[in-house]
């Protein structure tokens, strides 16, 4: 009793809390307590100020725990690294281990656009045979190729009936029928436009004829070396060294070159904006019609990425055109985003449940790809051709999975509608680098000086054009400006926001702090002892 103050009642613990406590309002219940009126008034504000200050906490807490973030912009400036380029000369080859196939689906779209059109492609579409890369150190692979594949007639291209479009016009559509492996469940799949049809039709048979190929070839062999793709190559005035690129084959798109690919080289460090500081080429951009229907531009195939990334040129890049100097201005931007409560996303792809099949750092592509591969190999019991296959898993050959086609499009088509949940196993990286380009093009070389820039390049590059074709292209890539811009994800109510807020609110409604709180705890402490001691009195007294 010499260390706790105690009350003779619960209304002495009630007037000495109102009349000594920092909360505003409440010792106006003990002065107005003569008039019963005021004391009710006053009892029914407080008691509503309460009610207003919980329900404004509970809505904080709401949009706490909803996790909203801010996006803030910040400006910095620094030398930093070139980005990796990646460069494809849009003409695929034509490997000697299915080149027979090849020739026979050349035939095969010839009678389909000749059923379809009335047109005569045999000439454009006719082939040079020893331009054929010949894979070598593949014993038995090849005889057996040519004796088991066989081109399928089931999959021919159709003209489906006319309809009526928006406009009230008769309309067909191209296309050709997929079936399941007991032959129903059919589709047609069909294009409104018949280039479109006839393009796709050719690549689902060029598939099937690659995937007779070895999962890794080494053509390094067979392949021209880069100085027939790329006459000259600067970097902020100083010649490219060969250690400056990469070399890669695409089954669509070529044979492709990427310039600081990891991005760790300090020759590659950008440290003045402009065009004379960027990367500088002159390509070659002549199409050799290795496989005229798989790739039906010409020119030259470029693409700005971020280092050690795979570059998906089907879904990124650029073409450019012959004949034309173009020039590219670029600009990085930064995005970091919070990741955890605050939104999905991955560090590195560690944390990601799907096994990424490509050998390079994380990205959102990367991993949607390897998702897709995973669930065709596990569907349809083989691998599409274009994405790198999981281990123990082989590429769809319809002599072998017939009914792969129709397996894929259909997938495919849940892919692009977002019904897949890739989209929901893939998050984005946490941080990620932008790039935005601005293009400007002039015709080169000019009328009069194609003469002896072709001499030039001839006598320094063995340049070997004697016709007045457009089959060079000059490229230069740079820095508009060296600063750039990052977009930071930051917490729109942090939890220092929150106690501000809340302290804000309890201000508002009652003028009390921090030590108003204390007060209040102090008084349910003792009016919990108070009870405690009243029961054991009476428990005494009994």
């Amino acid at each position: 009793e010499g260390l706790i103050e105690f009350y003779d009642s619960f209304k002495d613990m009630f007037e000495f809390f109102c009349k000594n406590t920092t909360i505003h309002g409440t010792i106006r219940l003990v002065c107005s307590d003569s008039n019963r009126m005021k004391t009710a008034f006053w009892t029914l504000l407080l008691l509503a100020s309460f009610g207003i200050l919980y329900w404004q906490f509970a809505l904080m807490f709401s949009q706490y725990w909803a996790y909203p973030v801010v996006l803030t912009m910040s400006m910095h400036s620094e030398p930093k690294m070139f980005p990796a380029i990646t460069i494809c000369n849009l003409d695929p080859y034509r490997f000697d281990l299915v080149s027979e196939h090849l020739v026979q689906l050349d035939r095969m779209a010839e009678d389909s656009i000749a059923f379809l059109y009335g047109i005569n492609t045999s000439a454009s579409l006719s082939h040079l045979h020893e331009g054929n890369i010949h894979v070598q150190d593949l014993p038995n692979i090849g005889n057996l190729s040519r004796s088991a594949f066989r081109l399928s007639h089931n999959f021919s291209l159709l003209r489906m009936p006319d309809h009526d479009d928006r406009a009230g016009k008769k309309h067909s559509n191209v296309g050709f029928r997929l079936c399941n492996a007991t032959g129903g469940n059919c589709f047609y799949k069909t294009y409104s436009s018949g280039m479109d049809a006839i393009l796709e039709w050719y690549r689902f048979h060029y598939m099937n004829i690659m995937s007779q190929l070895p999962v890794i070839i080494n053509i390094s062999d067979h392949e021209e070396q880069i100085e027939d793709m790329v006459y000259s190559c600067q970097y902020d005035g100083e010649p490219c060294r060969p250690s400056d690129y990469v070399h890669f084959h695409h089954p669509v798109f070529g044979s492709c070159y990427t310039f600081n690919s990891q991005g760790t080289d300090s020759f590659w460090t950008a440290t003045k904006p402009g065009i004379p500081y960027g990367l500088s080429l002159i390509l070659k951009a002549e199409q050799k019609d290795h496989i005229p229907l798989l790739s039906t531009v010409a020119g030259v195939k470029v693409m700005i990425h971020n280092h050690n990334q795979t570059p998906f040129l089907e879904h990124e890049g650029f073409d450019i055109r012959p004949g034309i100097a173009t020039t590219i201005g670029i600009q990085q931007d930064e995005v970091n985003r919070l990741g955890g409560n605050y939104g999905k996303c991955t560090t590195n792809g560690h944390d990601v449940k799907v096994k990424l099949l490509y050998n390079n750092s994380y990205t959102l592509q990367a991993c949607l790809h390897s998702c897709f591969q995973h669930i065709m190999v596990q569907k349809c019991g083989c691998g599409y051709y274009y994405y790198p296959l999981p281990p123990g898993a082989e590429y769809c050959d319809y002599n072998k999975q017939p009914a792969w086609g129709h397996c894929f499009y259909q997938l495919y088509s849940r892919l692009r509608n977002h019904h897949l949940n890739c989209f929901d196993q893939c998050p984005k990286p946490c941080r990620e680098s932008l790039y935005k380009v601005s293009a400007g093009t002039a015709k080169w070389p000019s009328v009069k000086s194609q003469d002896w820039v072709r001499q030039a390049l001839r006598h320094e590059n063995g340049y070997n054009s004697t016709s007045h074709r457009l089959d060079i292209a000059k490229v230069t890539i740079f820095y508009k400006q060296l600063n750039y811009q990052a977009v930071n994800e930051s917490p729109l109510l942090s939890e220092n926001l929150l106690l501000s807020s809340m302290g804000s609110q309890w201000s508002l409604w009652f003028g009390s702090s921090v030590l108003s709180v204390v007060e209040m705890f102090e008084l349910l402490i003792d009016t919990l002892v108070l009870s405690l001691l009243f029961c054991y009195q009476r428990l005494r007294a009994k």
